[in-house]
C-alpha cells in the first residue's frame, strides 16, 4: 500500500483536484420548473455558497401553497460547502505531490463520502421544504406534499419539476468516475505485486457501508404498506410513525403505540436506532423527530391502534390544539419511559 502510483495516476490526480477547485464558482445543481403560465420556466441553480435563478419567483409560489421561504441565510452548507471542496482540491494535490497508492485510495475515500452525504443532505432539504408546510396556506391540498426529486422529473400540481446536475456537478460527477478508473487500475496492479490489501479492503467497504445506509426518513407509503407491529395497512396521515435501525433497515407503524411495542419486542435499544419519526397531526404529511416533536395526549385523541398521543411540530400548534380540551401536553422522554 505504500508503493509510488503509476504517472499516469499522478497526472489524473492533478487534473482531477484541479476540476474539483473550479465547482466552487459554477452551479453545482439546478432545479428546473415548467408550467402553462411560465412558457420560458422557472430554474434555480445551487452553487457552493449561494443560490441563483428564479429564487424570488420561486418564492411568491411557494407561499401560496405554505412552503418556507428559501433564503441563503438559513442553510450552514453555504458557509462550510466552499471549505469543503478546497479541502479536496488541496487532498489531491498532495495526492500527486506524496506519489503513494494509500493516500490516492484516501483520497477516493473522501471524496466518495462527500458526494454521498451532500445528496443525503440534499434529500433532507427537499424533504422539509416539501412537506413542513404551513397549515393556513391560501392552497391546501389534503395529503399532497411539494418534495421536488432528489434527480428526475416530478409532476407538482401543474408544475413540472426537473431535477439534475448543473456544469459543476457533472465535473465533480465525472472527475469522481475518472478517479473511479483509476482506482481500479492501481488495484489491479497491487494484485500483480502480491501485496496484501487488508486496509484497501477496509476501505472499499467502509464505502460499501456509506453508500447502502439510509438517514431517513421516508415517505410512509399510506394505503399500501402493513404496520410492521400490528399489521393492519397503515390509514391514517395523522398517526402514522416510522423507526429507522442503524443498519438503514426502515419499519413503518399505525402509530406511536405499535412503534413502542415493536422497539421493545425486538429489544432495540439507542445504539441499534438511527431515527424513530412520527406523523404531523395536522395531516401535513411532514414526519417529526420524536425528540424534537412536541405532543398532546388524552381520550378524546383516538389512533388507529388505540392510541392517544398527537404530536405536532411546535408548542404553537399543539397549544391551539389542546386548548380547552381535556388533553395534557407532554414529551417524548415521558412517552418512552
Amino acid at each position: 500500500m505504500n508503493h509510488k502510483l503509476r504517472p499516469v495516476t499522478r497526472i489524473i490526480s492533478l487534473v482531477a483536484a484541479i476540476a474539483i477547485a473550479t465547482v466552487i464558482f459554477l452551479p453545482i445543481w439546478k432545479i428546473d420548473l415548467a408550467a402553462p403560465q411560465y412558457p420560458e420556466g422557472l430554474y434555480m441553480q445551487i452553487y457552493a455558497n449561494k443560490l441563483g435563478g428564479d429564487v424570488d419567483i420561486i418564492n411568491g409560489l411557494n407561499h401560496y401553497i405554505g412552503m418556507n421561504h428559501i433564503d441563503e441565510k438559513d442553510f450552514v452548507e453555504f458557509q462550510v460547502m466552499p471549505g469543503l471542496i478546497i479541502g479536496l482540491a488541496v487532498f489531491g494535490l498532495l495526492t500527486a505531490i506524496i506519489n503513494r497508492k494509500w493516500f490516492f485510495f484516501a483520497w477516493f475515500g473522501f471524496i466518495l463520502a462527500f458526494g454521498i452525504v451532500a445528496m443525503m443532505d440534499f434529500y433532507r432539504w427537499l424533504y422539509n421544504y416539501g412537506h413542513n408546510l404551513d397549515p393556513a396556506a391560501a392552497i391546501k391540498v389534503p395529503g399532497q406534499s411539494y418534495q421536488p426529486p432528489l434527480l428526475g422529473y416530478k409532476q407538482l400540481l401543474n408544475f413540472g419539476a426537473y431535477s439534475m446536475p448543473d456544469s459543476g456537478g457533472w465535473i465533480f460527477f465525472g472527475a469522481g468516475l475518472l478517479l473511479l478508473a483509476f482506482v481500479w487500475i492501481e488495484i489491479k496492479d497491487i494484485r500483480k505485486k502480491h501485496v496484501n490489501l487488508p486496509a484497501l479492503g477496509l476501505l472499499l467497504f467502509s464505502s460499501l457501508l456509506l453508500t447502502s445506509c439510509k438517514t431517513g426518513p421516508e415517505e410512509i407509503p399510506y394505503g399500501k404498506a402493513p404496520c410492521d407491529h400490528c399489521k393492519m395497512t397503515i390509514m391514517d396521515k395523522r398517526f402514522g410513525a416510522e423507526l429507522i435501525t442503524a443498519k438503514g433497515k426502515i419499519f413503518y407503524f399505525d402509530e406511536l403505540t405499535c412503534l413502542n411495542k415493536f422497539k421493545s419486542s425486538k429489544g432495540l435499544n439507542t445504539a441499534d436506532i438511527a431515527g424513530m419519526y412520527v406523523s404531523d397531526f395536522n395531516g401535513s404529511g411532514q414526519l417529526l423527530a420524536v425528540e424534537k416533536a412536541f405532543f398532546a395526549r388524552g381520550e378524546s385523541i383516538h389512533g388507529p391502534m388505540g392510541g392517544s398521543i398527537a404530536a405536532f411540530p411546535d408548542a404553537g400548534s399543539r397549544d391551539q390544539f389542546i386548548k380547552d380540551k381535556d388533553l395534557e401536553p407532554v414529551d417524548w422522554k415521558s412517552i418512552n419511559q
